[in-house]
């Protein structure tokens, strides 16, 4: 056990998917509010990068492979001993959507079946391996998950492909499941599912959705972080096994 001197006492979050978008405005959000933000993605820990955590809160993890999945649930439960850190949250947000020649969208007929398999495993498979995986340390802090699904989750969207919609849906469902399984043990499942936002990938094209969005602008990743935070703090203490639609109203 560590020493009191080493107890770090600052809530901790896992975030997956952390080095752009609504991942790097997550981690934004919550080091605001004095937490610990263990970041994981498939990129290193660049040297230039402001964050003042550095190297020893990030773990370089290819989600799309099962054993490093495991090599990093290992490695985020031993960081978090050695400070004695609770965890008080786990944000699934890494996801990947593969597109056709030119950006093209990749349907049910064209999208290779080996293509299938990768997204579901970084969509789907590792969000519930790192919540089974980290489900004692969560416990014990009566923490919070919050996975990322889309609105392409429930449409068809003119740019995501069927594997990545498919696998949002089946996330939105795991999100109801986990929160019966893993509410008797205090923790805390939900979703949130966001529609255009304004990020460095957007799809060509994406600006001629505006019109049919009710609020007529394209979202925020300032304002999913913050949806995302309300859903790990003690303002939602008693939500679970719900999907938040962050979209401006486009679903309706």
């Amino acid at each position: 056990m560590p020493s009191d001197a080493a107890t770090d006492s600052r809530k901790a979050l896992v975030l997956t998917g952390a080095s752009r978008g609504i991942g790097h405005a997550t981690v934004k959000r919550f080091s605001r509010e004095g937490w610990r933000v263990i970041t994981c993605s498939r990129q290193p820990f660049a040297e230039d990068c402001p964050w003042p955590a550095g190297p020893e809160d990030h773990i370089q993890v290819d989600l799309s492979d099962p054993e490093d999945v495991g090599f990093a649930i290992s490695e985020i439960r031993r960081r978090l001993e050695a400070n004695g850190s609770s965890l008080h949250a786990l944000v699934n947000n890494a996801a990947i959507s593969p597109k056709g020649e030119s950006g093209s969208r990749l349907d049910s007929i064209r999208t290779p079946m080996h293509m299938w398999r990768d997204v579901f495993q970084v969509n789907f498979f590792a969000p519930i391996m790192l919540a089974r995986g980290l489900f004692k340390e969560l416990s014990k802090a009566q923490g919070s998950i919050v996975s990322v699904t889309s609105i392409a989750g429930g449409r068809v969207h003119p740019f995501a492909g069927t594997a990545y919609a498919t696998s949002k849906a089946a996330l939105a469902s795991l999100t109801r499941e986990m929160a019966a399984d893993f509410g008797p043990a205090g923790i805390r499942v939900n979703a949130i599912a966001p529609g255009e936002i304004d990020t460095a990938i957007l799809s060509p094209g994406t600006e001629k959705l505006i019109e049919n969005i009710p609020l007529r602008r394209l979202g925020q990743t300032s304002e999913v972080a913050d949806i995302i935070y309300f859903l790990c703090s003690n303002q939602a203490s008693y939500v679970t096994g719900g999907e938040i639609h962050i979209n401006g109203g486009q679903h309706v």
